[in-house]
């Protein structure tokens, strides 16, 4: 048996946020740079290689590539987290922060070489043309298949996407019958608030996924629709929160403190140290405030955290957070790539820098530590690397440098003994799928569920689930009849959350989720007894 993380099917997304997404300082609106990086008239070494190489290289060679390797290998040696984009990839990146793309507004996965739509945003184009949960896609434009073939993710989105008003159309499968439908593409936001509610009569709950040019507006949005239901605490979940725009996460805490209070600075060889402030007072000064955090919370996410500890305006709750303290600023190049660059360190109101050392190790250590977890401590009060940077809080609690934020309660991993048998039910998409397929084939039956809530005081796990899940694992070549009794209550669990996302959305996910949610009853926990 093996301890098995409870969110296993977490690492590949992980993966790419890690690389792409950890960006503190880089606003694609306010302050982007329009610049381009210029030759200074004097021709380097590398310039006269490339040119030797490019001249009278023996066989012919894509200077392209040549360029990309020699640009990735230099800013290897800089830090982790300074990164060259490829043109292919630019848009991509920048829609991620930029709060919306044109496209036709669905979420999919692939299953078995088939394109399943899992999701259909409210009132977007997908929903307006009739695209349902369940649909597979075959086809689109009448000619070009996308199932049973071997294709990428980036390659459908590729096709999905295009200017609004644009159209395309999609072959797919219902109920065994093909349908063809047209969809105009359109604006589709990307809201990077998950979940929104009261988890208690006067305890609001928000998950942030990460720090968009939208952010701050969704945030408020929220923040007063749950003072209006009577909202006198709040728990902000950053866990698995990589970053984003540095700005979006200031204006944030600017809720939470009085007027002209330092929320963070920043700070580098060529950068003059430049101070962010609050601007006004907030709307959330007063009541019960806890943050939880955990290893993939990073870089905005640690501003946001580390500056409402140092203030002791909040409770930080979770593990050790990732331990990104380096700005970038993004540049645009000549050839439609971009260069994002470390051009500054950023400190806490205290002067913390939570970059955890780098120098030690390589690049690629670095990131598989990251998306690994190696270095996250649960329970390090005697880790001596942090006791060496210790700060104190205006009301004279110790608070840490050197590497994350350590929180004031540190809640360890929340984790399960599954066999690697039932590990590999998340590996190979055997649960998303079964969820899936049971929720098009149990619609009418679940949708009786009007609440989240009522879903999970009143739903009976039906044998057939069951069956269902052994039988997909058979096809993957995973015999799971020898299951624990605790191995099947916690995998059935994990399907009552997956069901409640296709039935109420993300909300949903996580009002079913964080009722066993170790964490999240731990801050309960702490509202209460205050």
């Amino acid at each position: 048996m093996i301890k098995e993380k409870k969110q296993v099917w977490l690492p590949i997304l992980f993966a790419l946020v890690m690389v792409f997404g950890m960006v503190v300082g880089f606003n694609l609106k306010k302050h982007s740079s329009t610049e381009t990086f210029l030759g200074t008239g004097n021709t380097t070494t590398v310039q006269e290689v490339l040119s030797l190489i490019r001249n009278k290289y023996v066989e012919p060679i894509k200077m392209d590539s040549i360029s990309e390797i020699t640009i990735n290998e230099l800013l290897s040696h800089l830090d982790p987290h300074s990164l060259y984009i490829p043109p292919i990839n630019v848009e991509d990146i920048n829609d991620e922060l930029l709060g919306n793309f044109q496209g036709i507004g669905i979420e999919f996965q692939l299953l078995n070489d088939t394109v399943n739509v899992i999701n259909v945003i409210p009132n977007g184009p997908s929903e307006k043309a009739g695209i349902l949960i369940g649909d597979k896609l075959i086809a689109v434009n009448d000619s070009i298949k996308i199932a049973g073939v071997q294709i990428t993710t980036d390659k459908i989105r590729h096709y999905f996407r295009g200017k609004a008003e644009s159209k395309v159309s999609v072959t797919l499968l219902r109920n065994n019958q093909l349908k063809n439908i047209t969809i105009t593409r359109g604006v589709i936001p990307i809201s990077t608030i998950d979940a929104a509610y009261l988890i208690e009569p006067q305890t609001g709950f928000i998950k942030l996924n990460k720090f968009g040019d939208k952010t701050y507006e969704e945030f408020m949005a929220q923040l007063e629709k749950l003072q209006k239901q009577g909202m006198k605490n709040l728990i902000v979940d950053l866990r698995g929160n990589t970053g984003g725009l540095m700005n979006e996460a200031v204006d944030i805490a600017d809720e939470f403190l009085s007027d002209n209070k330092l929320v963070v600075y920043t700070e580098g060889d060529k950068s003059s140290r430049y101070e962010y402030k609050t601007k006004r007072d907030g709307l959330f000064e007063e009541g019960n405030l806890i943050i939880l955090v955990d290893e993939k919370s990073a870089s905005a996410s640690e501003i946001l955290a580390g500056t409402l500890q140092d203030w002791d305006r909040a409770t930080i709750v979770g593990r050790r957070t990732f331990g990104k303290g380096l700005v970038q600023q993004q540049f645009p190049l000549s050839n439609g790539g971009a260069l994002r660059l470390t051009i500054a360190r950023y400190y806490t109101p205290l002067g913390r820098n939570i970059q955890k050392p780098y120098n030690h190790k390589s690049i690629e250590e670095y990131r598989r530590d990251a998306l690994n977890g190696n270095e996250i401590i649960d329970t390090d009060d005697d880790d001596s690397t942090h006791k060496n940077h210790t700060f104190t809080t205006p009301k004279g609690k110790i608070v840490y440098g050197g590497g994350g934020i350590l929180p004031d309660i540190v809640v360890t991993e929340d984790s399960v003994s599954l066999s690697k048998k039932m590990v590999s039910l998340y590996q190979t998409n055997v649960l998303r799928n079964a969820a899936l397929q049971f929720y098009v084939s149990n619609k009418t039956a679940l949708n009786n569920y009007t609440t989240p809530t009522q879903f999970y005081n009143e739903y009976k796990t039906p044998n057939n689930l069951w069956q269902l899940i052994e039988k997909l694992a058979l096809q993957k070549s995973i015999a799971i009849n020898t299951a624990t009794p605790a191995e099947r209550t916690y995998i059935l669990t994990d399907m009552q959350k997956l069901l409640a996302k296709f039935m109420f959305g993300d909300n949903g996910y996580y009002e079913i989720a964080n009722k066993t949610d170790k964490m999240v009853i731990k801050c309960l926990e702490i509202v209460n007894n205050k």
